[in-house]
C-alpha cells in the first residue's frame, strides 16, 4: 500500500520521518529548527537511511545466492519495502522543505 501524504497546512511545515498513532504523518512547526523535535526526527532519518543501507546489501548477498530459500527472499524483500517506504518519505520531507517537490 502506497503512503500518502496529506497537503500541509503552512507550506514550511517539516514532514517528520513517523507517524501518529493512526497513521497519519506528522508535521514540525517553524521555527522548531534547533529544537530536540528536530534533532530526534534528523538522527531518525540517519538510522533510516542506515538500515536502508543494509537492507540493500542483505537483498544484494541473496540475490547473488542460487540457494536462497523462499522465506530468506521474502524477509529481504519485506526489510527492503520498509527501508524505501522510510527513504521515499524522507526524499518527499527534503524535497518539501528545498521546495522542489508539492505534496501531489
Amino acid at each position: 500500500m502506497a503512503e500518502k501524504y496529506e497537503p500541509a497546512v503552512g507550506e514550511d511545515l517539516r514532514l517528520l520521518p513517523w507517524t501518529s498513532e493512526t497513521g497519519k504523518p506528522c508535521y514540525l512547526a517553524p521555527g522548531a529548527e534547533d529544537g530536540m523535535i528536530s534533532a530526534l526526527a534528523d538522527a531518525t532519518e540517519e538510522r533510516q537511511i542506515r538500515d536502508a543501507a543494509g537492507a540493500l546489501g542483505e537483498g544484494e548477498a541473496l540475490l547473488a545466492d542460487p540457494g536462497a530459500g523462499a522465506l530468506a527472499l521474502r524477509l529481504a524483500l519485506t526489510a527492503a519495502v520498509r527501508a524505501l517506504r522510510d527513504a521515499l518519505r524522507i526524499a518527499h520531507s527534503r524535497g518539501l522543505r528545498l521546495g522542489v517537490c508539492d505534496d501531489g
